[in-house]
């Protein structure tokens, strides 16, 4: 039996695919975790399902987290989502597409089954280069939630595990992200990366996501599966 288990944060999109197929490849057993936290759309969660099918997880957790109830998010309540940001000033604001606390939620979650399945290791597909310019993405955050993790857990604290939480992806840029999950044969038309998709859940092509979604495939020299609305 493979002791080597890793809690693995899933969203659908690019990222998390690729950190996941990251994770796979390097010998972990994933248990793959996904939130429904009030997102404006089901596309997301749809995806993350296709993707740990896809990629043979031996467990898909996904709960309900009502972020919504919150607000303050133009991807959990009615704020309007921006629309054609040069990606140049994307990193230069933080978005109304920010999700107040939201890494920090999900990694708790996270944080607390890996304790019950004994599985030390965390990955979550954080970026730091082509992002949207949210702070819970950076790597001092990372470390900083790191340190927290071994102070809070029983396990740890015991002395019987320490967490470790993998970011793959933090200085990659996207095309090399692509690139990278390209070489893991990831079939990147499972994944969706929209924040405002149609009802037909295709992508706007116009939301930062969108934007730097289009913006790595090109540079990556690989053809985008996606099918945009714009």
């Amino acid at each position: 039996m493979n002791e080597k288990k890793a809690v693995v944060l899933v969203s659908g999109g690019v990222d998390s695919t690729t950190c996941l197929a990251i994770a796979r490849h390097e010998g972990y057993e994933v248990f793959a975790l996904s939130f429904n936290y009030g997102q404006r759309h089901r596309a997301e969660i749809e995806a993350a399902r296709r993707v740990v099918k896809a990629l043979s997880v031996r467990e898909h957790l996904i709960l309900d987290l009502p972020l919504d109830a919150i607000g303050g998010s133009a991807l959990t309540s009615t704020i309007e989502v921006p629309k054609d940001v040069p990606p140049d000033l994307m990193q230069n604001r933080i978005p109304v597409t920010y999700v107040p606390a939201r890494n920090t939620v999900f990694l708790s979650f996270a944080l607390a089954w890996a304790e019950t399945l004994l599985a030390p290791d965390i990955f979550i597909g954080v970026n730091a280069l082509d992002y949207s310019g949210y702070p819970d993405c950076r790597p001092e955050y990372i470390q900083s939630f790191e340190q927290t993790a071994n102070l809070a857990l029983k396990e740890c604290v015991e002395g019987r595990m320490r967490i470790r939480i993998h970011t793959p992806l933090i200085e990659m840029t996207k095309a090399q992200i692509i690139k990278k999950g390209a070489e893991l044969r990831v079939d990147f038309s499972m994944t969706h990366s929209c924040y405002d998709p149609d009802p037909f859940d295709r992508a706007c092509g116009r939301c930062d996501s969108c934007i730097l979604r289009k913006k790595g495939f090109r540079e990556a020299g690989i053809a985008d599966p996606t099918q945009y609305t714009q």
